[in-house]
């Protein structure tokens, strides 16, 4: 027996509840405990309920925009890579990276906890398969040095995560974002 397919307004409704809970999220600075949820269904335009029936939890709603948003930075790397030279895309890859670090600030902690840390992340193997990718193409061309290793990367990656946007979080991410591509070039 298949299961009944999922009606095309619920879906909608899905994606109202995650667009308008990543803009309250990032607006209270990643602080998840400072979104109503009540605020977030009313903003989408749905009822309490519709959103509790798609994310029973706050948890559940905020696992579910990392995995759409981590998602989307795993898939940005081939398009980058497409447009750009692979110096280029990189850094643009590692803005986007950071990005993403200032919108989930104060979150982490959930999804540390429910990813067990990051060892039961089914993210991690393709994120870093996107480093990779990156690293491996900016070795090909000559700009990057060879033999990176993407996990090494990774790590100081996650420096972005603990920035505070309201302390000058976006300005200090490109500081140590422009440290981090110079530590990886060939040549300064």
């Amino acid at each position: 027996m298949n299961p009944k397919p999922t009606r095309r307004d619920a879906l909608d409704n899905r994606e109202r509840i995650l667009t308008v809970a990543r803009e309250a999220i990032a607006a209270s600075s990643g602080a998840s405990h400072g979104v109503s949820l009540t605020a977030i269904a009313k903003e989408a335009g749905v009822g309490i309920g519709t959103l509790y029936r798609h994310f029973p939890t706050r948890e559940a709603l905020i696992l579910e925009l990392y995995r759409h948003d981590i998602q989307h930075l795993i898939d940005r790397a081939p398009v980058l890579l497409a447009g750009h030279p692979p110096l280029v895309a990189l850094r643009l890859w590692f803005d986007e990276v950071a990005h993403y670090g200032r919108l989930k600030y104060g979150v982490a902690e959930v999804i540390h906890a429910a990813t067990d840390g990051g060892a039961d992340d089914e993210y991690f193997a393709p994120f870093v398969a996107a480093i990779s990718l990156l690293l491996k193409a900016g070795a090909a061309d000559g700009s990057l040095k060879s033999g990176l290793d993407p996990e090494d990367v990774l790590l100081q990656l996650s420096v972005l995560w603990r920035l505070d946007p309201a302390r000058d979080g976006e300005a200090r991410a490109g500081r140590i974002l422009d440290l981090i591509v110079d530590g990886l070039r060939t040549a300064p």
